[in-house]
This record gives structure tokens, C-alpha cells and sequence, in this order.
């Protein structure tokens, strides 16, 4: 799937070959700070997942946002969502989400889950904006030394049966 936005960007399923550059957007817009857990070899791993979607925006032939979602049977976990400052507040973010909450409901996910700094009221509020909800913190989740706000959007009940917790 290919569209746009603003008429100059690109949407599409990342190629092995972006691997560098989205460890490099991870490393320098979320993980700043905790040390680099999302390295290229990483990021690799998730583009040959089948179970995990890997998505870029690009303005030419530069990646200027990401997202990585992960599936299971019933949830799918988004890992990771970021745009360049550069390219803020141009809808590329929730173009992006609106990618994986379509393949999720295909996929007949029930629940989307995420965690993020709890410090990052600009991302609380994004989520919060595409119906995600509160569901719990977990203190020194990030490295042993931020607190991590837990997140979930309910797309549908689950049928396995029991009441599935976020």
C-alpha cells in the first residue's frame, strides 16, 4: 500500500535496506537518553518478521517517519512510532497508526498495546487522540530509570474466552 500526504510523501512496508536509518530515527527521537536498544540488526529482525509490520514515510527518498507493530493472536503491540521533527504535525504519525489499526483489524486483533516515557506529554496526548487509553505505569521500565505510561486501544472484544487485560 502506497499513498500520500500533503501530496509529497510516500507510505510504504520498509525495505531491509532502511534497517540503518530507522535504528539511527529510533536511537536520536525515542531512545534518546537510555542507550540504543533498537540497532539495525534489531530493526532487520522486524522486517523479515512476518509476524511485525515495519512502515516508513518518506519525503523523496528520506524516511521521516516509522512504525513498527508486532502481532499475536488477539494483540498486537506497537513498538515503535516516530516522525522527524522536521515533518511534525503534518498528519504522518496518524497516517501511519491508521496503516497498522487497519491491518490490525484485519487481522482481528482485539487490542493494541504500547508503553512510552511518562514524561512525553506531546506523545500522551497523540495517543491519546487516536482513542488510546490509560491502563497502567510501570516504574524503571525504561532502563531501569523512567517510568513507562502503558496504553491500549480496544479495537474489539477478545473470544478467548477470558477478559483480556491490556
Amino acid at each position: 500500500m502506497t499513498g500520500s500526504a500533503a501530496g509529497r510523501l510516500t507510505f510504504a512496508l520498509a525495505a531491509e535496506t532502511d534497517a540503518l536509518r530507522i535504528a539511527g530515527m529510533s536511537r536520536d527521537l525515542i531512545e534518546t537518553g537510555l542507550g540504543w536498544s533498537w540497532t539495525a540488526a534489531r530493526v532487520l529482525r522486524s522486517i523479515r518478521d512476518a509476524d511485525t509490520v515495519v512502515l516508513v514515510a518518506r519525503a523523496g527518498s528520506r524516511i521521516v517517519g516509522l512504525a513498527i507493530m508486532d502481532f499475536g493472536e488477539e494483540s498486537a503491540h506497537l513498538a515503535l512510532l516516530a516522525v522527524d521533527p522536521s515533518h511534525r504535525r503534518e498528519g504522518i504519525g496518524g497516517h501511519l497508526f491508521a496503516w497498522l489499526k487497519d491491518s490490525a483489524l484485519t487481522a482481528g486483533i482485539a487490542v493494541i498495546k504500547l508503553e512510552l516515557r511518562a514524561g512525553n506529554l506531546e506523545a500522551q496526548h497523540f495517543y491519546r487522540s487516536l482513542g488510546f487509553e490509560e491502563v497502567g505505569w510501570t516504574a524503571g521500565y525504561y532502563r531501569r530509570r523512567e517510568t513507562a505510561l502503558r496504553m491500549a486501544l480496544r479495537l474489539r472484544e477478545s473470544t478467548t474466552g477470558s477478559q483480556q487485560t491490556p
